[in-house]
């Protein structure tokens, strides 16, 4: 075991601490966060969203912030604010929450379109725009949103352009019963997120970054992602398909994937894992869809299913 790997087992171990029988989740989570992208989390309140964004910034000791969205937040609640200092004469910069490592969405669906794009620049630019003058980012940045499903009172569906900012899209659910009593016996000796120490720091993070680099990808799986990417373009309840920005993030996650365990190479099967977390939501379907009951899941696992799947090559020298 390398020590990258030690590190991150440590960090799956911290983190499950806190979440309940959602290993798949974290690791998946992990894989956005190595692989320089963003998760967005839809599910019903309660079910261990926010907990999740505290575990991994406590783990990888870097500075979280948490941002509410509610249908009056402006977009200078999350980028910052210029505010006049009459002893000096001039305009201090006040850092809004969106200058963090580690940052909690929380119920992005909830507000305006203009404050929404406020956080849409900061994701895919890596800075933002404050009183015409632009402020940089600094790495590492990670955006974790929640929203609550569409059909709760006081919702709305995100734009598509914003959903295509996410690496993934993942789903908690509700944990087992016996996951649950496990819950309760933890939380019953006090809280577990207290309990969580850090187990790297932000530098070494940024070097597990970059790391991701150095993942062989071999052109017949790169062929197979364009396969996958051009074939949601073409089937018959999809307005509107994947774009190259969704090929990029899927290539980029199987890297970290194989990073996480423990390979220097990506085999095809890290393919067909995780496509249905970083394609499926980047579909727009036609109106017929809803009306025959048809998922963008569904299209997805269809595509896979009829696959011709690439012999393994591993990489030599």
């Amino acid at each position: 075991m390398t020590t990258y790997q030690k590190q991150v087992s440590e960090i799956i171990t911290n983190i499950n601490n806190v979440i309940i029988g959602k290993e798949q989740e974290v690791i998946l989570s992990l894989v956005a966060l190595l692989a320089d992208g963003h998760v967005l989390l839809e599910d019903v309140p309660g079910v261990g969203k926010t907990m999740l964004v505290k575990a991994i910034a406590k783990s990888l000791h870097c500075d979280f912030k948490r941002i509410q969205f509610t249908p009056d937040l402006l977009p200078s609640d999350v980028t910052g604010v210029s505010v006049y200092n009459p002893k000096e004469m001039v305009f201090d910069f006040r850092k809004g929450p969106i200058f963090g490592d580690i940052i909690l969405a929380d119920e992005i669906n909830r507000t305006s379109p203009k404050t929404q794009s406020a956080l849409l620049e900061a994701m895919e630019e890596m800075h933002v725009t404050i009183d015409g003058s632009t402020r940089a980012l600094h790495r590492p940045f990670f955006v974790m949103a929640t929203q609550n499903p569409v059909d709760y009172e006081g919702t709305y569906p995100l734009p598509e352009a914003q959903l295509d900012r996410f690496m993934m899209k993942l789903s908690m659910g509700y944990p087992t019963r016996e996951g649950e009593l496990e819950m309760l016996e933890r939380a019953d000796k006090g809280h577990p997120i207290e309990e969580i120490h850090p187990v790297i720091d932000k530098q070494q993070l940024l070097e597990m970054q970059r790391a991701i680099n150095d993942v062989f990808l071999d052109r017949t799986l790169k062929q197979l992602i364009i396969e996958i990417v051009g074939a949601t373009r073409e089937r018959k309840y999809v307005q509107l398909g994947v774009s190259p920005r969704g090929s990029v993030a899927l290539m980029r996650a199987v890297k970290a994937y194989a990073f996480i365990h423990d390979r220097d190479y990506v085999v095809p099967d890290d393919i067909l894992y995780l496509a249905p977390f970083v394609l499926a939501h980047r579909l727009m379907l036609t109106p017929d869809a809803s009306y025959e009951g048809v998922k963008q899941w569904m299209i997805i696992q269809e595509i896979l299913t009829n696959l011709e799947i690439p012999i393994r090559k591993e990489r030599h020298g």
